[in-house]
């Protein structure tokens, strides 16, 4: 393998399908090798070629490769020819799914610790893709089934990802319409001992919603850096929302400090986006003390407000595109329907999660007045004793 880290790491950024392919035929005599990339909506997966779209894309959920996606889990299939089996493996980093690596083997080369090391090599092309996406187009495109506005490419550009495993925590996240998102938006970054997350529900439409949530992303990102208190971040967000549009814009943010050690979080609630808490079998909205959304407002005071979170919780973020959307017929989706979909999905690991919320969801709503729709998922493991001295929630 360290063969093939080498191969990798010299190669051309939008080389590295050739380089696998390459080194897998030299070294385990693999006669295929392909690279599917999954979409932006989480639907397919889609070949990496020269010419994006050249290449017929492959469900996620009826498909070979894509049940490689949702297990996560290497899966071999019969190969076109005789004696030769098809595995598809998993290219993810640090929780983010971002494909699957095809390779077709003899049936008599993939032995057990053949496909390990196979799915080892798989992970690090992963590294390798984020690595190049700094320098060519090809990963990026490949992601597309259809055209991005131009608003939705600004939102996509400026998430962190759209999924993160941890020891104490893992996170999953997405946004709908994934090719013409506007507002909506997530963000996270994490230390040694804390994990800030912010939950983003943009107004406005097109390039206006998304410049507004770019302002609003980079300044909290700029005073989080400077090291500053989550009520602090958003203080001074505010201020630069309010500098720029003098009150006649501003952004709903549900913003997060989670204290790993002990499962303590402190909570700005500056607006529209909601939280909703499963635990134990059971499913129930968290309020806050509402604050006034970033930008209302000329030098807004914010404080934090405290929950402690458990071993086994699993948290829900939604937009106001999820919690208050109402069908054609204006029946309102209503927290007892999220709560339902909720419940339903209980036993997906946290990166499905918002897919299958938001896809219940899509049933229900009117798609000709289609709002911006986020769910956050996040699934809380803790290195914390339980009976750690915070606030309940």
């Amino acid at each position: 393998m360290s063969a093939v880290e080498r191969a990798l790491r010299v190669a051309a950024p939008y080389a590295l399908l050739d380089t696998i392919r390459a080194s897998l035929t030299d070294l385990y005599q693999a006669h295929q090798v392909e690279l599917l990339m999954a979409d932006y909506s989480l639907t397919v997966l889609q070949p990496v070629t020269e010419l994006p779209h050249t290449a017929r894309p492959l469900p996620v959920h009826t498909s070979a490769p894509g049940r490689a996606f949702g297990s996560q889990e290497p899966f071999a299939e019969p190969g076109a020819s005789e004696g030769t089996r098809l595995l598809h493996l998993p290219v993810t980093v640090r929780g983010d799914r971002l494909g699957i690596l095809s390779v077709g083997l003899d049936s008599s080369t993939l032995t057990p610790s053949v496909q390990d090391e196979l799915w080892e090599i798989a992970e690090m092309l992963g590294y390798h893709i984020i690595v190049a996406e700094r320098d060519t187009d090809l990963y990026l495109q490949a992601r597309r089934k259809s055209r991005l506005t131009l608003a939705a490419e600004m939102q996509w550009q400026l998430l962190p990802g759209r999924a993160c495993a941890r020891d104490e925590y893992a996170i999953g996240a997405q946004l709908e319409p994934a090719y013409a998102i506007r507002g909506d938006n997530f963000d996270w970054s994490a230390t040694e001992d804390r994990l800030t997350l912010t939950v983003t529900n943009g107004m406005g439409e097109g390039i206006e919603a998304s410049l507004l949530t770019n302002l609003v992303v980079n300044s909290l990102r700029n005073a989080r850096r400077a090291g500053v208190s989550i009520a602090d971040q958003a203080a001074l967000a505010d201020q630069a929302v309010y500098g720029q549009y003098r009150g006649d814009a501003h952004v709903s943010v549900l913003l997060l400090e989670f204290h790993l050690d002990t499962g303590l979080v402190e909570i700005v609630d500056a607006g529209s986006p909601k939280l909703l808490r499963l635990r134990a079998g059971a499913v129930e909205h968290i309020p806050f003390e509402a604050q006034l959304p970033l930008g209302l407002a000329d030098e807004t005071p914010y404080e934090a407000q405290r929950i402690r979170v458990e071993r086994g919780d699993r948290l829900i973020f939604v937009s106001d595109g999820v919690h208050a959307v109402t069908s054609k017929a204006g029946e309102p989706y209503g927290q007892r329907a999220l709560a339902r979909a909720i419940l339903d999905t209980q036993l997906l690991p946290a990166a499905e999660v918002p897919r299958a919320v938001l896809t219940e969801l899509g049933g229900h709503r009117d798609d000709d007045a289609l709002d911006d729709a986020l769910v956050v998922c996040l699934d809380w493991y803790g290195r914390h004793p339980a009976s750690a001295d915070a606030p309940p929630a």
